[in-house]
């Protein structure tokens, strides 16, 4: 059992995979050894045109690169929020120059998108190796934002950091339309934004927002994880009563 940092709220076990922490992994790396996307050139064909295993290499690189800045990130906030995010903090702890991280992301909201991405990634595993088996669309959903709730609730501080600066960010961000989605494709047994209708998709994004509240609300220790869980299957019967079953 897990208890958020507000004090109020414990949370069930759920079978997530764990985040790694860069910081552990790349002791003693200079800061300004390592080189970003436009400075890794590659040797290969002629007039300087890599080679196909080479670009791959390169390619393969990159992603570590930027999984192990966003792994960083994360790791920085899940102990002291978003506002130890520093870029070169992040980058020191990334093992990366500091202008490697800014191209790969160019500012520190972009660091807390790619966050909160790599966390709804995880969630998205989760219902592809264990798809909701409820019988009606609203516990299907509810299964999907309860599992959501115990990854985030793993990290506490990390949870509140990123919730609290999607929803004061003054640019848009992918999070509701993800959450959206997800809620979609298990309440419409496989509908997408594109698919449904205007109002199908309005009703998932109300239950995400209510979701999003009931989060912050434990967040800040006035909620209960067995309160949530309920507010939520009301809304979800509710909200989700005309997708069928």
């Amino acid at each position: 059992m897990r208890t958020s940092h507000a004090g109020a709220a414990t949370v069930p076990p759920d079978h997530v995979t764990h985040r790694p922490d860069p910081g552990r992994q790349t002791p003693g790396r200079a800061t300004g050894a390592s080189q970003g996307p436009a400075d890794e050139a590659s040797p290969g064909g002629p007039h300087g045109a890599p080679a196909p295993a080479s670009q791959g290499a390169r390619t393969r690189s990159q992603h570590q690169r930027r999984k192990r800045i966003v792994q960083a990130a994360a790791a920085l906030a899940s102990r002291g929020g978003v506002e130890a995010m520093q870029m070169r903090t992040v980058a020191e702890r990334a093992g990366v120059a500091l202008g490697t991280l800014y191209r790969y992301f160019p500012s520190k909201m972009d660091l807390v998108v790619a966050v909160v991405s790599e966390e709804i990634d995880l969630l998205e595993t989760s219902i592809e190796r264990r798809p909701p088996s409820a019988a009606t669309p609203a516990g299907r959903a509810v299964d999907v934002l309860m599992r959501a709730t115990r990854g985030l609730m793993r990290e506490p501080e990390l949870a509140d950091a990123l919730i609290r600066s999607l929803i004061m960010a003054e640019v848009d961000t992918p999070f509701g339309d993800r959450m959206a989605g997800l809620l979609l494709r298990v309440s419409g047994e496989g509908l997408t934004l594109g698919s449904a209708t205007e109002e199908q998709v309005a009703l998932a994004g109300s239950l995400g927002s209510v979701w999003v509240h009931e989060l912050l609300e434990m967040l800040r220790g006035r909620r209960t994880y067995e309160q949530i869980q309920r507010r939520i299957e009301i809304a979800a019967d509710r909200l989700l009563a005309g997708f069928g079953a």
